[in-house]
Order: structure tokens, then C-alpha cells, then sequence
């Protein structure tokens, strides 16, 4: 049994693209990215691009959305000004957006082959941050009782 992927979100589509389109500015800022929130809600962001690196606009969007009070986000989209249309994520924006949200759901493609893609489709073989973290509770060394 195939597991079935969600439709595309093509109003979330249309609101990154109505954000690159109306605020890009420049070198500084190209990239915009808009996600859906568990609740429905629709959050925005640009980039941030400087060159020392900047960051993206998936990135800038966490921290609005957490600004916002939204920490469960469904699916998330990046649109390029200038009408280049739906940008994958980077890999360093792959790796936070698994972090932050395993199960995310990411708008890939571009024109009619646009498809919605679970983040770990991005990232086969993830490294997933929390797994590897250290317990942080106190324990008696063995052997001590």
C-alpha cells in the first residue's frame, strides 16, 4: 500500500507568489516563502540574503510563524521573484524545516508537475537532530546502587 500524498496547495502557492511579486526588493530579498499552519492560518516571509549567506526565506518563516504562535506547520512553499516560479529548499533549510517539523509537507515542481512531498522525501536517510540527542536526566552510574 502506497501512502497517499496531499493535493498541492495552490492557494499557498499563490500567496508566496503574490509576496515575491509585491515585496522583492532587489539583491536582498528574492525569495518568498508562505506555510500553512495546523490551524489554517497562512504565514509569509521573504529572505534575508546578505553575503555573508542570510538566511532563507523557509528560515525567516519559522520565526514569523513562531512570532505568530504557530509552531505546527502542515505546508510550506518558496517562490522566486521575477516569476521564477516554485523553488525547492536548500539543503541546510531541509535539514531545519526535518528538525522543526518531521512532518512537514513541502510544494516541489514546477508548472503542472507541481506535487506535495513529505520533508523526509527531501532528505532520505535523514539525520534526525532530536534522535541523537543526549538524555538530559541525571543517572546513577551502573553499578553504584
Amino acid at each position: 500500500m502506497t501512502a497517499q500524498t496531499p493535493p498541492v496547495d495552490h492557494e499557498l502557492v499563490d500567496a508566496a507568489a503574490h509576496v515575491a511579486r509585491t515585496r522583492s526588493r532587489g539583491d536582498n530579498h528574492t525569495m518568498a516563502a508562505a506555510a500553512r499552519a495546523r490551524d489554517g492560518r497562512i504565514v509569509t516571509a521573504m529572505n534575508a540574503y546578505h553575503f555573508t549567506g542570510g538566511p532563507c526565506a523557509e528560515l525567516v518563516l519559522l520565526g514569523a510563524a513562531a512570532a505568530q504562535g504557530i509552531h505546527e506547520l502542515d505546508t510550506i512553499v518558496a517562490v522566486g521573484d521575477r516569476d521564477r516560479g516554485v523553488v525547492p529548499p536548500c539543503g541546510r533549510c531541509r535539514q531545519v524545516l526535518l528538525d522543526y517539523s518531521p512532518a512537514l509537507h513541502v510544494i516541489v515542481g514546477a508548472g503542472e508537475r507541481l506535487r506535495t512531498v513529505p520533508i523526509t522525501d527531501l532528505l532520505p536517510e535523514s539525520y534526525i537532530w532530536a534522535d541523537h540527542q543526549l538524555d538530559t536526566e541525571e543517572t546513577e552510574p551502573p553499578g553504584t546502587d
